[in-house]
């Protein structure tokens, strides 16, 4: 069988030995988010035929709307996980605080916590544009046998044993990483069977694009805005191209195709930054670095920055690593 025509199945059990904790608990946990994966996607792609689209009349943690399909994803995905009996806790974005899970089957016996974005993008779903699933996966930290506690969600980044993202669009793919590399994996409906379509995924050193929301611009901090002056102007191979979804899973995945930064930082409106370190930043930044691509706060390795709350919020850019070191060149000499 050619490397192309591998299912994610196939793919997860044959390079299982490459990851140091072989114990085949990982590779459950990675099966159970493909298959709600592919129920999320089921109603995604018939959300203008259902009652499913729209405000579903709550607001979340972040005091944000929350979508019917974010209710839905949400619960989609805790459900799998929980009935499947192979962690030990989950956070996500749409829940007030973790979920522990205390099985009779598993008596705090499982290994791994889950944090996850059921839904990125979510404000994109009524008029048809791609949307995501963000996750993330820790090996716990308090003893085996004991409840979590919010110790085992507050870790640093580079403690991260897997983390992906599901992106629903033209076509739906399966993006993950247990530190050995990016693969990209792509759906057949017709018979509901990821296979593996992009191999070894890497971010271009450079690239041409740019993605933020240009919109919040007179907000920016000041090195930011010279950053996008500069992709403006017209000299060596500028000036690049804007390009912003406003899907943190689109833009990043059509960068790491093409080449491209994405930026959201912090601003005037939002002091601390918009997005979440747990559930968005640091899945993303463990993808970006094992794609030959950076991920940064401006200043710092976002996967250095020690979460101190579930919903913490930060500065964020990431994508080809040159760009973001000029990004930050930027920002660098704008405190001086």
């Amino acid at each position: 069988m050619s490397k192309q025509n591998k299912t994610l199945g196939e793919f997860i059990i044959e390079n299982q030995t490459a990851f140091k904790y072989t114990t085949g608990e990982l590779t459950r946990l990675l099966n159970s988010i493909r298959l709600a994966a592919k129920v999320v996607n089921h109603e995604v792609n018939k959300a203008g035929l259902v009652d499913i689209i729209g405000n579903a009349g709550d607001v979340n943690i972040q005091g944000e709307d929350q979508q019917k399909l974010d209710v839905y994803a949400n619960d989609v995905f805790i459900q799998t996980l929980i009935k499947r009996n192979i962690v030990c806790g989950i956070a996500s974005e749409e829940e007030d605080d973790f979920v522990s899970i205390n099985s009779q089957d598993s008596k705090n016996q499982n290994k791994y916590v889950v944090l996850i974005d059921p839904l990125d993008g979510s404000s994109n779903i009524d008029v048809n544009v791609s949307v995501g699933t963000i996750f993330s996966v820790y090996r716990r930290i308090t003893p085996v046998g004991s409840p979590v506690t919010i110790d085992d969600f507050l870790q640093e980044g580079h403690q991260q044993v897997a983390a992906g993202y599901i992106v629903y669009g033209t076509s739906t793919m399966l993006v993950y990483t247990t530190g050995a590399g990016v693969n990209g994996f792509t759906l057949n409906p017709a018979i509901g069977t990821f296979y593996l379509s992009h191999p070894d995924m890497s971010f271009p050193l450079d690239g041409n694009i740019y993605s933020c929301n240009e919109g919040n611009y007179i907000h920016f901090p000041q090195g930011i805005k010279d950053y996008i002056k500069y992709c403006q102007m017209e000299e060596d191979d500028r000036p690049y191209t804007s390009r912003y979804i406003g899907s943190l899973v689109s833009d990043f995945h059509r960068n790491m195709i093409k080449g491209g930064i994405y930026l959201y930082p912090k601003s005037s409106k939002n002091p601390k930054g918009k997005l979440r370190l747990l559930y968005e930043c640091n899945p993303m930044a463990f993808l970006a670095e094992q794609a030959n691509g950076k991920a940064s706060d401006g200043f710092t390795r976002i996967m250095d920055i020690k979460p101190t709350e579930l919903h913490e919020r930060v500065p964020f850019m990431c994508g080809s690593k040159h760009m973001v070191e000029k990004a930050e060149e930027f920002e660098r000499k704008a405190l001086k």
